[in-house]
């Protein structure tokens, strides 16, 4: 508003003839000088002077000239940014982040057989024992559980005492999550930062950290429950149950990540018309994305039943591209869940066909008109994807060390990341109705 201001005093100065005065009235005109910073000034042998596209080396009158720049610095934007969209944006990166970093814990509580060490549950967290007598009262509650019966019965108090800590700062980090969450939802809501579909995913979110921290106990009672008579039985979670907690982190990271994405990195879109080839690649994108959630699923399964540490060879298992006992178990359908060899074949199978996927998609990006983000995003979802590949089959033929199995578990969150990060930057590409 105050160069229009200026660009009015400036004209009345000036006069009003139809070349604006002399060429002299502009002399004193800064403004005008960046108004028609992309146009030349031509003064013509009868006087005055005319304007010149220097893009397009023809002549224009000083209405055109002057129209869009005026308009550029005079007119209110169309669309307004949302109240507090960047303060919102990064708390649910924040959010997003603490997920990942809660994956990450549990990842390594599970590894490290730490999970068991809790024997009850408060919603607002356990008290940390503090002295040998406290202690020794956790310990003595832990000894009459199966773990220690049937499997840690030399376990000394010192040891105890890491694996505690162990799953005690998992569950304080979920806590943490809710408070993380909670407090500035509160705020945001109270300012008027939140529209009306921003509100639904509110609740949703807190209904999803909710449910989370309930299924987290619900799977470690099934590791507590007196269940284990076989001679072979190892005391140990409910794969379904481990595979349920871990999904329900991976679709709360997901959904905070997308959230956060909508704030701070909006999706480019493309102008004209958009070839139905890119409408296609933008299918194969979110099965790229649905390939990757479900065969870090599947590696639920594969440390629950810790089917990492039989057949520790690739790509043959024991010299057989088929195991002779991938369908031992009655009836059928169980081996898919239950059968440690049938759950590491399938994890083997999902992750060659998601890493051929990734391959194939990251190929074709390049032959599609995509908008420009799109390709950085799959090729880094192409890298990941090998980079993955590779990490689970160092971590097998190592017998799964905790660092390389955590680093495992957690390139699937950062590889689903990336899958979601293409998705997203696709998110405009949308068919425009007839």
């Amino acid at each position: 508003m105050f160069n229009c201001l200026r660009l009015t005093s400036c004209l009345a100065r000036s006069g009003t003839s139809s070349t604006f005065g002399s060429f002299s009235a502009f002399k004193t005109f800064s403004p005008a000088r960046s108004f028609v910073s992309n146009a030349l000034l031509v003064k013509p042998n009868g006087g005055g002077f005319t304007f010149r596209d220097a893009t397009k080396n023809s002549l224009l009158t000083a209405s055109r000239t002057f129209r869009t720049p005026v308009s550029r610095y005079c007119t209110k934007p169309s669309v307004q940014p949302e109240k507090g969209s960047k303060s919102v944006g990064y708390w649910l990166l924040g959010c997003s982040g603490m997920v990942f970093v809660a994956v990450v814990l549990g990842g390594v509580t599970r590894l490290t057989e730490s999970g068991l060490s809790m024997v009850t549950w408060k919603l607002l967290g356990e008290k940390m024992p503090r002295t040998n007598a406290e202690w020794r009262e956790e310990f003595d509650r832990y000894q009459q559980f199966p773990e220690f019966k049937l499997k840690n019965q030399d376990i000394t108090m010192q040891e105890f005492k890491l694996i505690w800590y162990m799953e005690y700062g998992h569950r304080m980090w979920g806590r943490a999550i809710g408070a993380f969450y909670a407090i500035p939802a509160v705020y945001f809501w109270t300012k008027g930062y939140f529209n009306k579909a921003m509100k639904i995913r509110v609740l949703a979110f807190g209904a999803l950290i909710g449910a989370q921290g309930l299924m987290g106990w619900y799977m470690v009672k099934s590791g507590l429950e007196d269940r284990f008579h076989e001679e072979s039985d190892v005391p140990r979670v409910s794969q379904y149950r481990l595979a349920s907690h871990l999904g329900f982190a991976f679709v709360l990271y997901s959904l905070f990540l997308w959230s956060a994405l909508d704030k701070l990195l909006p999706a480019q879109k493309l102008v004209g018309q958009i070839p139905a080839a890119t409408f296609r690649f933008k299918g194969l994108a979110h099965a790229t994305k649905a390939a990757v959630f479900f065969t870090a699923l599947s590696g639920a399964f594969v440390a629950g039943l810790d089917a990492g540490l039989i057949y520790n060879s690739f790509p043959k298992m024991a010299d057989r591209w088929i195991p002779s006992d991938i369908l031992a178990l009655s009836p059928t359908l169980r081996n898919f869940t239950e059968n440690p060899t049938t759950v590491q074949f399938d994890h083997r199978v999902l992750g060659t066909a998601t890493l051929t996927l990734i391959t194939g998609m990251f190929l074709l990006s390049r032959r599609r008109l995509l908008p420009p983000r799109a390709y950085k995003a799959a090729t880094a979802v192409a890298a990941m994807g090998w980079m993955q590949v590779a990490l689970g089959i160092t971590t097998l033929l190592t017998y799964v060390p905790v660092p390389l199995a955590a680093s495992h578990q957690s390139g699937s969150l950062i590889l689903l990341s990336l899958a979601i990060w293409l998705t997203h930057e696709l998110k405009l590409v949308k068919r425009l109705p007839k």
